[in-house]
Parts: structure tokens; sequence; C-alpha cells
């Protein structure tokens, strides 16, 4: 003789209910959260260099536009500032997040920018120096602008991909928009170019005015960052890298 189980399978209109329920405590929490929640749960890194693209979903960057609006709002009116009757602050908050998530901060959210590459068919080998490139950041500390100045330079061969000249603008654009200090931006797009390009000698020279020294803090208008990277044949060639510093040296404005 059997028993029947006394546990009954939920009905379609609770599991209806339930569904609903579980939507309305999705919308209330905020897109910054989600996409928290799925770097960790990735266990992916997402410092303030950092890419996040893969991580966004359609339509994520307009709500967290709205969100980063809201909370620079807040920021405005602790700082004591009326959005209310002053016109030139109204819209502000919205502006300042406009900035930061598609401009200033883009490459944080946006994915690399295409680049097609081609082989070296012709079997180059010659230095190519590239440059100087016109590059803009914020610093990671303070947010305060960085602009600034890039060349580089690659020796191919036969091995190594070619990039449009055009390229290398934009991945130089896509690696400084984001919050960076400028030890770790030269290395970034040095690892980038190395991956894509495979040369048998890189090397990324970058020099930058940072306003968090100008604007603020010692407020030293004529200081500036010069720094470097070089990878393979640049390190072990002497010739090769004063050929190169001195391209620089002379182009350098």
């Amino acid at each position: 003789m059997t028993t029947k189980s006394s546990k009954k399978a939920p009905s379609k209109a609770l599991t209806k209910v339930s569904a609903k329920e579980s939507t309305k405590e999705s919308i209330g929490v905020p897109v910054s959260v989600k996409i928290r929640e799925k770097l960790l749960k990735a266990k992916q890194r997402f410092h303030a260099n950092d890419n996040i693209a893969e991580f966004l979903e359609p339509g994520d960057q307009d709500l967290l536009l709205a969100e980063v609006a809201e909370k620079m709002k807040g920021v405005l009116e602790s700082l004591v500032i009326d959005t209310v009757s002053d016109h030139n602050t109204q819209d502000t908050a919205r502006r300042v997040a406009k900035m930061f998530l598609k401009e200033v901060f883009a490459g944080r959210y946006q994915e690399m920018p295409p680049i097609t590459e081609f082989p070296n068919v012709s079997h180059l080998n010659e230095l190519m120096v590239i440059g100087p490139i016109t590059v803009r950041s914020a610093c990671s500390h303070h947010l305060c602008p960085i602009m600034g100045k890039v060349w580089i330079g690659v020796l191919p061969n036969k091995e190594s991909n070619l990039i449009g000249l055009s390229k290398y603008s934009r991945t130089a654009e896509w690696i400084m928009s984001r919050p960076q200090i400028q030890e770790e931006a030269v290395i970034q797009l040095a690892d980038l170019l190395e991956e894509k390009i495979k040369p048998i000698g890189l090397a990324v020279v970058m020099d930058a005015n940072h306003f968090c020294m100008q604007w603020r803090g010692v407020k030293d208008a004529e200081s500036k960052m010069l720094n470097s990277v070089m990878r393979g044949l640049f390190l072990k060639d002497f010739n090769l890298r004063r050929e190169f510093l001195s391209f620089l040296g002379s182009r350098y404005k």
C-alpha cells in the first residue's frame, strides 16, 4: 500500500507571484551593484584603470549615467551648492556623469576599438616611430586631468603584424581614458601593442602635465613627468634605443 505525499506542487499563480516579486527586487537593485556582483562572481579585478565592458549589458551605460548623476547631485548638495535656483549648476550633476562615462573614463566601459592587423608581407625590419600622440586622462588619486603626449617605437620582423597608424592613436586613447597613474598607463599600452603586433622591439615614452600637482598640492606649474617602457631589442641594443630617442628628441615640442 502506498501513501500519497502531503506536499503539493506550487500553483501556477504562486509561481507567477514569486517571479513578479523577484523581478521587483531585481529592478530595485542599482545597476552598479549588479555589475559589481558579476565582477566578483567572475573573480575579475575592477581597479580604476581596468576595462569592464564585457560585464555590461545593453542599456547598462544609460542606467549607470542616471545613477551617477543622482549621486553627483548629492555631492553638490553636500558641498552646499544650490542646484535649484543657480542656473549654472541645475544640470551639472548630469553633465559630470555624462563626461565621466562617455568621455573621460570611456575606456573603462567601452570595448577596445577594432584593430585590423596585417601580415608583414614586405618583411619590414626598420624602426618605425609614431608620435607625438596627444593623450588625456585623469589621475586616479584626485581625478585631476593628465594631459600629455606619447611616442611609440616599433621594430618589426617578418613574424610581426602591422596595424594602421590611426590605430595607435585609438589604442592609446582607449587605455588613457580611465583613471590612471602614468607609470601604469604606459605599461598597459605597451602590453596591448606587444600582444597585437608581436614586434621584436617596442618602446613607449610618455611626457605629461599632472594637474594634481599644478592645480592643487604644491601648485608647481612647471613640473612634468617623463617615463618610458622598453621591450625586446630596445632593452638589449643601445644603438637602437639611441636611434629611437634621437627621433623623439627631434620632434619634441
